[in-house]
Formats: structure tokens, C-alpha cells, sequence
């Protein structure tokens, strides 16, 4: 056993050591890694993981940094399977890492799977680095109070990145420590370092929450000009997230927490065109910083975001890297959903429509793409107000004590900031009525916001949604599997369980 973990480990690091240099080729400025280059020496010559404040405050900005320069995975990817794996729209592009997630057929083996589960982990260990490192930074200007910030900043930061985890896929490793130097003597004892355990769904959401929880009082409060870090508005904005989910679901603390970001001065944008729009002229981002954005990514002119290029023209660059089909193109069902409505406002926000080179889904003529991220200085919005407002009426309605006029108001409130009507009378008075009219709001809301799939997915929705899509909705590619109980879930890359035999496969693969 002992030679076996032995050569476990070192194949583990020698296919770190590759994934490193080999990121991927979309990945405009990669960022160095970690590594003994980037770490201190004390005054007695031993090697430390900061020699000083300002090597703290460098790691954390290379967090931030990820937020920009690594967006496959928390953008990206979850775009494709939030809106391409829902009924929101389709893969496409016709390769066959991502065709399998609008027709329900990924597998353990699909590359984009393993991307994304090992860009997760390299970000906690990054977070993990700070926090259990900067109380013994010998730099007495790294005061207490700074180094309580910095940590829960880092405690945000890896409570967000568990968060898109779970919900991917269910029961993870929860790794909350730091890899220990591997020796001969030691090689039992950092075992579990390297091949962690994998631990329920709900006790990754018991680390999540005690993430959020402990970083609330030593996080940055809300800037208004400036909503680009982990402050203590995104960590209740994750709170009122997490408790609407099944693991540990509490409705009451979901209002609670919603109302503590109204509290904190969030609110709609008075006009939605504000949100994504871009500037006669030159594509920059119409507004940043508006009073509805809890967390965005910025970009601008001489640092733009590659991104753009994945979904459709850069308005910035009209015709740069225009010459192969793109990701997320919306599905006939989701162009329906709009016209049915009358929503005109959040329709043209969502969806454009250009000449193409290519006939995937639609006539190259006349060819739908998203649009809510439209040009290489367009900002990205990872939480909303709106997103956060519409929970709290899903509460209202589903909570213990129901509250169907309050759940009301808000969505009628929603609803008029795009000049639509206020729900019917009928609507208003069933509960069934109202939990299908928020969900149906919050598809025309967030479309193309990486929510769609964890909406059907939170409130039971999968297979009476999305088995029923395919038979409606001519556009798509032929279903491969039914959606059942299993398709919660991704698959776990089949490489990972390989190379760690604490990891069981997911239901269903």
C-alpha cells in the first residue's frame, strides 16, 4: 500500500506539473503559479509561504487576477451548461466536448468536465494558501485587522468556487488545508493532503456556509464604486444563494439575507439597458459599478476580455475571430419565451441577430447569438441584485409561512422595470401559478447569467422541463439520455477517480 501511494503521489505531481503548463489554449495572459520562486525566506534562511505583507497582498491580487485572466470555468463553462445543458439554448459550436451538454450526454471522459473540476481545486488551494498562511507573516505592518481582510476576502472567494462545485457535482473533496512536503517518513501522514476524501453534498454546503458566516465581519464593506471584490455584500449575496438550495434550505434566512443587501443600498438599475449595454462608438461598457451589480469582473481598453470571442461579434473588434461557430446560441424555446411575453426590452438585451458563416441551428442570413457580453470591455456580472430579489419571492412563496403578495410585489416590480403588466389576480392567488411565474421570470430576467440550469435543478424541475423541451423545440440535436433523478449531477472526470480512489463516480455514468 505504502508503494502504491508513493506512486500515486508522483504521477498526481507530475500531472500537476503538466496541467500547469498546458493551460488552455483560450487562456489570453496565463498567470504564473505558485510556487518557490514566489515564496519567501525568513531572516534565519527557512523557506515561508509569505516573507512579508506585501507578498500577502501580491498572492491576493493574483486571486483577484483569476477572476479576469481565468474565466473558463467560472464563466465559461458554467454558461454552457446553465443555458446549452437547459432549455435556454444550444452547444453551438459542433464539437464534441460541447455538443454532449445540449444533448444530455456527457461523460466521465468529456474534457470540458475535467477543465473545470481541476481549475476549481487549483483555485482553493490558492485561496487556502493565504488563509492558513497570513497569521504567521513575520511583517508587523500586516496589522490584525488586515490580516482578518485579507482572509475573509480569500474565505469568499473559496466559498464561491465550492459553490459552483457542489452544485455541479454533488459530493466533492472539501479541501480546507494547505499540501504538506512529501518525504519518505511522512508519506502516510500527507496521503490524504494530496488525495483528499470526498465528502457529502450537504457538508460541502456546512463549509460554505461557515465561510460566508466568518467572513461577514472582517470583509470590506460594499463600495459603490467599486464592485469588484470579495466584500461583505457578495458573501451575503452567496448566503441568501445557499440557503435556497435543498442540502440546507432555510427560506427564512434567504429573506433575511436579501433584505440585509437592500439594507446595504442594492436595488434594480432603473433602466435594464444599463446593465450590458456598451457606448455609441467605442463598446464601453455603458455603466460599471451600478447600484443592482453585488460582484463584477471589469475590462477595459489595452486589457480586454477574450471571452466575447466564444459568443458572438466583439463590438470593440467587429469582425476579429468572426469566422467559426460560437457557444450558447439561443434555442427557439428561450426566443418563444420572450415573444409569448412581449418582452422586448430583455430580449433584445439577450439575443442579436447577424449574418454568419455557418447554419448550425438557424440560416446563416439571420442568425441569433447571446448578447449579454457583447464587447472585449464588457463587464461580468457574477451576482446581481435581481437574481437575489427574485429568490427572496421564490421564498415567499415556498417558505413555511407563504406570503403570496409579497412574492408579488417583487416580481411585479421586475416585471415593470421592462414595461411589462403586473401578474394577473389569478396568478396571485396560487401558489403553483406564482412559483411558475417567478421561475418563468427569472428565465427572461437572467438569461444568459449561468442560472437557468440550477433553477430547474434547485426546484425539482430537470425532467418534466427539459425531457419535454426536446420534443418542442425543433432546433435542438437528438436527446442521448432521458433526464432523471441521476442528471442532477455531472459526471466526475474519469481521470480523477483514476488517480484517487477516494472518489466514487456520481449515479447515472
Amino acid at each position: 500500500m505504502r508503494t502504491l501511494k508513493v506512486n500515486l503521489i508522483k504521477s498526481m505531481m507530475a500531472l500537476l506539473t503538466v496541467a500547469v503548463i498546458t493551460s488552455c489554449s483560450l487562456q489570453k495572459d496565463p498567470l504564473s503559479e505558485y510556487s518557490d520562486v514566489t515564496e519567501g525566506v525568513n531572516e534565519e534562511g527557512h523557506k515561508v509561504a509569505f516573507k512579508d505583507k506585501a507578498a500577502v497582498e501580491s498572492h491576493l491580487q493574483g486571486i483577484y487576477n483569476l477572476m479576469r485572466d481565468r474565466m473558463e470555468h467560472w464563466y465559461l463553462d458554467q454558461l454552457l451548461i446553465a443555458e446549452s445543458h437547459s432549455d435556454n439554448a444550444y452547444a453551438g459550436t459542433t464539437g464534441a466536448e460541447v455538443v454532449p451538454y445540449e444533448t444530455n450526454g456527457i461523460e466521465g471522459s468529456n474534457s470540458v468536465v475535467e477543465r473545470d473540476w481541476k481549475r476549481y481545486l487549483e483555485d482553493i488551494a490558492r485561496a487556502n494558501i493565504l488563509i492558513v498562511n497570513v497569521d504567521s507573516v513575520a511583517d508587523n505592518s500586516l496589522t490584525t485587522a488586515l490580516r482578518k481582510q485579507y482572509k475573509a476576502e480569500a474565505k469568499i472567494f473559496r466559498a464561491m468556487i465550492l459553490f459552483d462545485m457542489v452544485r455541479l457535482w454533488g459530493d466533492i473533496p472539501v479541501v480546507t488545508n494547505v499540501g504538506r512536503d512529501i518525504t519518505a517518513e511522512n508519506i502516510e501522514e500527507v496521503y490524504s493532503d494530496y488525495f483528499p476524501d470526498q465528502k457529502t453534498e450537504k457538508e460541502a454546503y456546512q463549509q460554505i456556509e461557515k465561510d460566508l458566516l466568518e467572513s461577514i465581519p472582517d470583509a470590506p464593506s460594499n463600495n459603490s464604486s467599486n464592485k469588484t471584490k470579495f466584500s461583505k455584500s457578495v458573501a451575503k449575496a452567496l448566503l441568501a444563494k445557499v440557503y435556497a438550495e435543498k442540502p440546507i434550505r432555510d427560506y427564512k434566512k434567504v429573506i433575511q439575507y436579501a433584505d440585509d443587501l437592500a439594507a446595504d443600498g442594492f436595488d434594480l438599475e432603473a433602466d435594464y439597458r444599463d446593465l450590458f449595454g456598451v457606448q455609441e462608438g467605442n463598446a464601453e461598457a455603458k455603466k460599471r459599478n451600478t447600484k443592482e451589480s453585488i460582484l463584477e469582473t471589469q475590462f477595459f481598453a489595452g486589457n480586454g476580455n477574450w471571452v466575447t470571442w466564444m459568443f458572438g461579434r466583439d463590438l470593440s473588434n467587429y469582425n476579429s475571430n468572426f469566422t467559426w461557430a460560437k457557444w450558447i446560441t439561443p434555442s427557439r424555446d428561450l426566443i418563444n419565451a420572450f415573444t409569448r411575453e412581449g418582452d422586448e426590452i430583455r430580449y433584445t438585451e439577450s439575443i442579436v441577430y447577424y449574418q454568419a458563416g455557418w447554419s448550425n441551428y438557424y440560416p446563416a442570413s439571420n442568425y441569433p447569438f447571446m448578447y449579454k457580453t457583447r464587447s472585449a470591455f464588457s463587464n461580468i456580472i457574477k451576482y446581481r441584485y435581481a437574481d437575489i430579489l427574485l429568490l427572496k419571492a421564490e421564498a415567499l412563496i415556498m417558505g413555511e409561512s407563504s406570503n403570496l403578495p409579497a412574492a408579488a410585489e417583487i416580481i411585479d416590480k421586475v416585471r415593470q422595470r421592462v414595461k411589462l403588466s403586473k401578474l394577473s389576480s389569478a396568478t396571485k392567488a396560487s401558489k403553483d401559478a406564482m412559483l411558475t411565474a417567478v421561475l418563468n421570470e427569472r428565465r427572461l430576467e437572467l438569461a444568459f447569467e449561468g442560472q437557468r440550469w440550477y433553477d430547474l435543478a434547485r426546484l425539482n424541475k430537470v425532467e418534466s422541463v427539459m425531457n419535454a423541451v426536446f420534443a418542442k423545440d425543433s432546433g435542438r440535436k437528438p436527446q442521448v439520455y432521458q433526464f432523471n433523478e441521476n442528471s442532477y449531477r455531472l459526471p466526475i472526470p474519469q481521470s480523477i477517480i483514476d488517480q484517487n480512489p477516494k472518489i466514487k463516480q456520481n449515479l447515472g455514468y
